[in-house]
């Protein structure tokens, strides 16, 4: 008999052949038609280290309240960012409906400057799409426009300015739109969204800066880096959707340990099941969103975060020499006397700029490049880096912890 593991473990799906890879997609993402949703129930997102915004209903319409402004974002302890955002964030809080329902929009603009929203990827009128100057008049400081239209599909969408985009989507303005079906084919049991963003701000400042094209050097999901990133909590056997979202100047190939995760829609709509596939890493392009599904069935704090390895560290900078293999000795003296709590770059690596965190962290506003601490000492990642903990019995609400590894599951030292 086929069961979940064996197909799990891979030797089953290569001797399946395409129907046993159909069914490979359907049982790790829960597909069982017995597994269905009542039509109309979801379970709720959840944005880490975010928000979801409120709604009123009026006259059967959901209203919604955005504010564009200027915002302070702690990217983590040590390191606050004057940022764009909506209402005190940025990303900006989730919005979050169902396929059919009547939709207003109220945004508010307290930014120095005009703005607009674009609805992207979202099937609407020609008026509400939110290209100021051509489907629009610009929304100008102090100004309020209602964007009001019927969602006609579902998926995971964004939204983002389409005025200045270049200085506002580069100083944070983005958030995303979850649609929810009307009628859900499958259930899942935790449902995340990672807003994922690059940044160009010089060690020890605070402001960002729109102007840069490639050499950005802070990486976040949600507007936090490592070790700021809050851990996402789940239950040993969920069926876990993530959500990914883009709108910076890169891609970024996410990667999961410990898993496989099918990817099943992307903001252009939903993929067959017959277009699945397993996969451990995922690129997001800019401008897109991707949506992957699996079954949380290995219990542990399992990493997932960029795999463009400077992506995953924090304030890289670009223009220091390579100075492995050279005695820096005297060097560090007079570091020492000038800047102390300073650090050359590493001659032997850069682990010794986690294990003190050394390296540009004795700046003002400015956190080392490698840092966190884990059960069995330095980490030595940052940025675009977070995890997801899997416990056999977990409070959704706290975290659990450091895994304990259960006797001869832990690597160990022969000698």
């Amino acid at each position: 008999m086929i069961t979940r593991r064996r197909i799990l473990s891979g030797g089953a799906l290569a001797a399946g052949g395409a129907a046993l890879a159909e069914r490979f997609a359907s049982v790790v993402a829960g597909t069982a038609r017995a597994e269905s949703a009542p039509r109309g129930a979801y379970t709720p997102v959840v944005t880490p280290d975010g928000a979801t915004l409120p709604f009123v209903m009026k006259d059967g319409v959901k209203e919604f309240r955005l504010t564009a402004e200027p915002v302070k974002q702690e990217f983590a302890p040590g390191m606050t960012v004057n940022a764009w955002g909506y209402n005190g964030r940025t990303p900006g809080p989730t919005i979050e409906a169902v396929e059919g329902d009547r939709v207003r929009i109220l945004v508010t603009n307290r930014l120095p400057e005009h703005t607009s929203i674009h609805w992207h990827g979202v099937l609407l009128p020609n008026g509400m799409d939110g290209v100021a100057g051509l489907l629009q008049p610009h929304i100008k400081p102090g100004e309020t426009f209602a964007y009001e239209f019927t969602l006609r599909q579902h998926g995971t969408l964004m939204y983002h300015p389409h005025a200045d985009e270049t200085v506002q989507m580069a100083m944070g303005m983005m958030g995303f739109l979850v649609i929810h079906p009307r009628a859900p084919k499958r259930r899942v049991d935790r449902d995340f969204c990672l807003f994922t963003h690059e940044w160009a701000i010089e060690p020890g400042s605070s402001t960002p800066n729109p102007n840069v094209m490639v050499d950005f050097n802070i990486f976040t999901f949600n507007g936090r880096v490592f070790p700021g990133t809050s851990p996402m909590l789940i239950r040993l056997g969920d069926r876990v959707r993530f959500r990914f979202a883009n709108v910076s100047m890169d891609s970024h190939p996410l990667h999961i340990h410990g898993h496989r995760m099918i990817l099943t829609e992307t903001d252009g709509g939903q993929l067959p099941e017959t277009a699945w596939s397993p996969e451990t890493t995922i690129n997001v392009p800019p401008g897109t969103t991707r949506t992957l599904e699996l079954v949380a069935d290995n219990p542990g704090d399992w990493p997932l975060h960029c795999h463009k390895s400077h992506h995953a560290m924090n304030a890289m900078s670009h223009d220091i020499p390579n100075v492995i293999g050279v005695d820096q000795s005297k060097l560090q003296q007079t570091l020492d006397r000038v800047a102390p709590g300073s650090m050359a770059m590493g001659s032997t690596g850069m682990a010794e700029h986690a294990a003190h965190q050394g390296h540009l962290g004795g700046l003002p506003n400015t956190l080392p490049m490698m840092t966190g601490t884990g059960p069995f000492g330095p980490i030595e990642m940052g940025g675009m880096f977070t995890m997801f903990k899997i416990r056999e019995r977990i409070d959704y609400d706290t975290d659990p912890g450091w895994y304990e590894h259960p006797e001869g599951t832990l690597a160990w030292k022969v000698e």
